[in-house]
């Protein structure tokens, strides 16, 4: 992990995703909450073996309570139904930090410190197989990785036994609609078949 972890506020263990997502939702005195948004969780099945960690919510997701509902959601979804799996079943999605920075803006490093125990804990206790890191935000949260995600999307890394593929978050894939040869569509395409071939040869 990159920088030191705030124990004053790590998370305590918890047995369950439901006590867990209880003492998310009633989350006081962390760094966006003077922000106004709603503490965002996860959307999918809190029994999936894929996750996808993203960056925070914006103003779909703080609207809706889910993370990725928005327009890169919905690509994202494509993304992942491309390859046969079902978002609403196959997928657990939650983001790195929880709440809607002001005007959508990237979280800073020292806000991805502070809610990066909370995900890890959310990782133990989900206890995916494999994990993809959407974007810059993601990678930093999780992975101690200095390489930017253009150097290391598509790669695998390993986490605590789960194996960890850095992708292209969605929103830089709208900027970028080219579907040409090396593209980053065409490499994200890599990607997601690289994952679903992963995923078939689990036990």
């Amino acid at each position: 992990m990159s920088g030191q972890i705030d124990l004053l506020h790590a998370p305590q263990r918890f047995g369950s995703f439901a006590e867990l997502e209880a003492a998310l939702l009633n989350l006081t005195g962390d760094p966006l909450e003077a922000e106004g948004g709603r503490i965002v969780i996860y959307r999918g099945n809190p029994a999936a073996r894929l996750m996808i960690v993203g960056e925070a919510p914006g103003a779909e997701e703080d609207r809706l309570g889910q993370p990725f509902v928005g327009k890169s959601g919905k690509l994202l979804d494509a993304i992942l139904q491309s390859v046969g799996f079902d978002p609403a079943a196959d997928i657990f999605v939650t983001n790195s930090a929880f709440r809607r920075p002001h005007d959508n803006r990237k979280p800073t490093t020292e806000e991805i410190e502070w809610y990066r125990p909370w995900l890890m804990e959310i990782i133990r206790v989900i206890d995916p197989v494999i994990i993809l890191l959407t974007g810059a935000v993601a990678l930093q949260s999780v992975l101690d990785e200095r390489r930017g995600i253009t150097k290391v999307r598509g790669d695998w890394f390993a986490l605590d036994g789960r194996k960890v593929m850095p992708i292209f978050h969605p929103a830089y894939l709208l900027r970028n609609p080219s579907s040409a040869e090396g593209s980053p569509k065409r490499l994200m395409w890599g990607d997601v078949q690289e994952v679903r071939r992963v995923f078939d040869a689990l036990d």
